[in-house]
């Protein structure tokens, strides 16, 4: 696994599209089209695909901060739609022609909920690590974890041993950010998102997507969303390419970053042939 990506200098790359009600910040590279514009996790910011990037050289990407989410900031969300309006706007604001669309877990529910609103605008889509309708009960350890957060977060409070569990070769400097960034979110937020995604039902809004080609990636030893997850959606998506990785958890874009970017480049090249 590549292990190249800077990591100091990733806040600095970040631009800003000021919104009605707030502001997107992403980083941008110059590329090949089709564009390739990757939607981080709850709790992450673009960063989450930092490691991805060396194996996506040469395409075109836009990696946007979810709202509240790192730089990008507006008034609190109601649903995946307000996720969803921002990164419309985004992309629109790109002038971006059929761009992959790839989102991971919480990123991947607000993929699904953009194409539904905007067809025609996205050219394929990637899902990493998805659950069409998330099963996070009382008893999870997500919810007691979350529970038992106060303010101020600390970047080495135990339970980011068990929210960003990966592989020991994901990189350490890598880590370390993804915490730093995650503290920063106030606890209050942290809870407010949890009863949001607890709330996604996607199971009918997946099939307005349109007719955009889909791949599922999942991580075989993913905690949070499980072979439960995994069949739900291969059962709502039969006509998805499935690439199941036995060896990763809820993050395969950070434990095996080179197979995730194939995945990806699959897609677009098939746009391509097209």
């Amino acid at each position: 696994m590549s292990t190249s990506v800077e990591q100091d200098s990733w806040a600095g790359r970040k631009r800003q599209l000021p919104l009605q009600d707030g502001t997107v910040a992403f980083v941008e590279e110059a590329g090949i089209e089709p564009a390739v514009v990757l939607v981080h996790g709850f709790t992450d910011t673009s960063r989450s695909f930092s490691l991805l990037m060396p194996h996506l050289a040469g395409h075109r990407l836009l990696i946007p901060d979810l709202r509240n989410h790192g730089g990008s900031f507006g008034a609190e969300p109601d649903g995946l739609g307000c996720f969803a309006s921002d990164l419309i706007a985004l992309v629109m604001a790109k002038d971006l022609h059929r761009p992959v669309l790839v989102g991971h877990s919480l990123g991947a529910m607000v993929a699904i909920e953009a194409c539904a609103a905007a067809p025609g605008l996205f050219g394929a889509l990637v899902l990493i690590g998805c659950s069409l309708r998330p099963r996070i009960g009382d008893g999870h350890p997500v919810t007691a974890g979350l529970k038992a957060l106060r303010d101020p977060i600390h970047p080495t409070d135990p339970f980011f041993d068990y929210w960003h569990h990966c592989r020991e070769d994901v990189p350490k400097a890598f880590l370390e950010k993804i915490a730093q960034e995650a503290s920063k979110m106030p606890a209050a937020r942290w809870r407010s998102m949890l009863e949001l995604i607890r709330r996604v039902d996607l199971t009918s809004r997946v099939h307005a997507r349109g007719d955009i080609e889909t791949v599922l990636v999942n991580g075989v030893q993913d905690t949070l969303f499980g072979s439960r997850d995994r069949a739900a959606l291969v059962s709502a998506l039969p006509e998805a390419t499935v690439v199941d990785l036995p060896r990763t958890g809820h993050n395969p874009h950070w434990e095996e970053p080179s197979r995730v970017a194939a995945a990806i480049c699959h897609c677009a090249k098939g746009m391509l042939a097209h």
